[in-house]
């Protein structure tokens, strides 16, 4: 009885906890489902309606929304290309001073963004670089690069050293260990490490903000646009909100089951 009263109070706090978690995702789909004047006032009993669906999606939001898909898609790709190879340098064939190395490379992570702002954009701006697209690609491949480091060298720590060892008796080179060998064990980290950087990326507001205007403003930029000095727009915002999340929660979902074996295969060491 003992046993059975502790495990239905773990099953309540849990779902408890879920609900509490779930709160918020619920309101803001209630509230794009429903008039300006009826999001506001938060009446429950308030028709729905898809008027602020179909305001969003008539208006520019594909190009922010293919904007940040861009940014984020390409400089995780230049990330996980420049960080594999290191990982491997600095985890399953460490060269020489690789722990301080290691170190090195998060401490770059300690500086807030905020800080570096102000020259970053005098660079650009001196660069005749502002607005252009390829700017937050380089930026969001810096931002992510020592992270993505640190995290396979957590995964690549954990491939044995036997088969590395083997592939190099049977005559392969760097390239053919790196992608035949290597890269097939740590599919889950790579794959998690790539999530982790795609989401960083595409929430990134800072530079996004900071260094484009019209044709190559992000995702999150667009949100800001429902908060104006006429108001904030609720409804329509609770729905931009939606849209803007949907990728994500959208990729996550496909790449769930890489994720979890991903972030336990780091988690062992």
């Amino acid at each position: 009885m003992t046993r059975t009263r502790a495990g239905a109070i773990r099953i309540f706090l849990a779902w408890a906890a879920c609900a509490l978690f779930a709160a918020p995702l619920l309101f803001v789909v209630q509230a794009s489902l429903r008039s300006e004047a009826d999001a506001v006032s938060g009446e429950l009993l308030a028709p729905f309606t898809l008027d602020q669906w179909r305001l969003l999606l008539d208006s520019d939001a594909t190009k922010y929304l293919l904007n940040s898909a861009i940014a984020s898609g390409c400089s995780v790709v230049l990330v996980i290309a420049l960080a594999f190879p290191a990982a491997y340098a600095l985890a399953v064939r460490p060269v020489r001073g690789a722990e301080q190395l290691r170190m090195f490379i998060l401490s770059t992570k300690f500086l807030p963004m905020v800080a570096a702002i102000l020259p970053i954009f005098l660079l650009v701006s001196t660069a005749g670089a502002l607005d252009q697209l390829w700017v937050l690609v380089l930026l969001y491949t810096s931002m992510n690069l020592p992270i993505a480091i640190w995290i396979l060298c957590s995964f690549l720590l954990e491939v044995p050293a036997e088969i590395v060892e083997a592939a190099q008796l049977d005559g392969a080179g760097l390239r053919r260990i790196l992608l035949q060998v290597i890269a097939p064990v740590a599919l889950p980290g790579i794959s998690a490490t790539a999530l982790i950087c795609v989401i960083f990326s595409w929430n990134e507001f800072l530079f996004a903000l900071n260094l484009t205007a019209t044709s190559a403003s992000t995702a999150p930029v667009f949100l800001v646009g429902f908060i104006t000095n006429q108001g904030l727009f609720l409804a329509r915002l609770s729905a931009a909100v939606l849209l803007v999340s949907l990728p994500v929660l959208a990729l996550g979902l496909v790449a769930q089951g890489k994720l979890v074996r991903g972030l336990s295969l780091g988690a062992v060491k």
